[in-house]
């Protein structure tokens, strides 16, 4: 009898403490303490981990991505997307790391547009056109945040924001919902729904900066593949025609991985283009892959949008210390930014962004961290 109860003993200790260890792995969120306001707005920030000891980081402001950490091939955790320590300086200036872009992502001709026989015009905010939703845009707004939680293998965090008719030029009253979400499986999730209650247009992006090489040096030497094979051929002002061109034999192929540095180094060009991506409708699919060689960290993105826009830029960004004060520099991050294609209300025959009451607005997209190990 004494030793069924020391057995007994020995297997309900064994029992506890697993447990308890599971209770370590699974998903977790953590608000961060911050006194930041914008507007009279509390700005608020959240830390979502998971079981791999992955660390992702949102503010409500501009419900923004602030932070990304991950392993590389040995195990060595460090930042790879280009931010800030600190939410006060994402108020600042900066080429909108991290942000959510809307209402209508990416540019739009002489900023107009008709809708159902209406005429509506937006800010001139860049060389006569309208980008990113004008100088008040998404980026620029604080987001309401109610919700936030984990379930099985995920931590999730919900912003909301209401647009209000014609904020930025844009008819409508907008309700916004987008939530982030980090699973076990090292995926960032992003799940975007809309309603309005007049006939509208949206395009939504999120404009983070990846760099798989932990920020430390330009991403010329990773390698992109992107799976398109056509591109939306533009104007001098970086607006579409309407006429989708073929990438074969360009700058702009990369149906195979290749790296970006020959554009880079030898033409001292970035990147700014829009690939129409080889996908179904609305489906998720993989968009790009994208492998840094050193370190041996993989980037898949997936999209249900038409369209991403792959964006590398030529400028300077040594006015900026991100992350544990590191100066940032010339090509030091990439862009993978899903959405639907530039100028869309005014070329009928790209994918429509109208929505219209009763409708509802979704889009989902992942971004999946691995390492070639894998």
């Amino acid at each position: 009898m004494r030793n069924f109860i020391a057995l007994f003993w020995v297997a309900g200790l064994f029992l506890s403490v697993a447990c308890r260890q599971a209770d370590l792995y699974k998903p977790a969120i953590y608000e961060e303490k911050t006194t930041v306001r914008f507007e009279d707005k509390a700005v608020r920030l959240f830390r979502l981990v998971n079981k791999n000891g992955m660390c992702v980081k949102v503010t409500n402001y501009a419900a923004s991505l602030t932070d990304v950490v991950v392993p590389d091939r040995q195990g060595n955790f460090e930042h790879v997307v280009l931010g800030f320590d600190s939410v006060e300086h994402y108020l600042g200036k900066h080429p909108k790391f991290g942000a959510t872009v809307g209402r209508f992502a990416n540019r739009i001709r002489n900023a107009e547009f008709k809708l159902q026989g209406q005429v509506y015009h937006l800010e001139k905010n860049n060389r006569g056109y309208s980008i990113h939703g004008g100088t008040k845009g998404f980026y620029r707004q604080v987001f309401e945040t109610d919700t936030f939680y984990t379930v099985k293998d995920t931590a999730i965090v919900v912003f909301k924001y209401r647009s209000v008719h014609l904020e930025g030029g844009f008819p409508g009253n907008l309700e916004l919902s987008i939530a982030y979400k980090l699973t076990n499986r090292n995926e960032i999730v992003l799940e975007y729904t809309a309603t309005t209650d007049k006939p509208t247009v949206i395009n939504l992006t999120n404009h983070s900066y990846f760099n798989l090489a932990g920020c430390k040096e330009a991403v010329s030497n990773h390698i992109y593949m992107i799976k398109a094979d056509t591109i939306t051929q533009v104007d001098s002002m970086g607006i579409p025609t309407g006429e989708l061109v073929a990438v074969a034999g360009t700058a702009y192929d990369y149906t195979s991985p290749k790296p970006a540095k020959m554009r880079m180094e030898e033409e001292r060009k970035g990147y700014d283009v829009n690939y129409k991506l080889s996908k179904l409708p609305g489906v998720l699919e993989l968009a790009a892959v994208v492998v840094e060689p050193i370190s041996g960290r993989v980037l898949k993105a997936y999209t249900t949008e038409p369209g991403m826009q792959f964006y590398i830029p030529d400028s300077n960004m040594d006015y900026l210390a991100g992350h544990g004060g590191r100066i940032y520099g010339r090509y030091y991050g990439f862009c993978l930014e899903m959405q639907h294609f530039p100028d869309s209300p005014n070329i009928p025959h790209f994918p429509t962004t109208s929505l219209l009451p009763g409708e509802v607005y979704r889009q989902v997209t992942v971004y999946k961290f691995e390492t070639t190990s894998e």
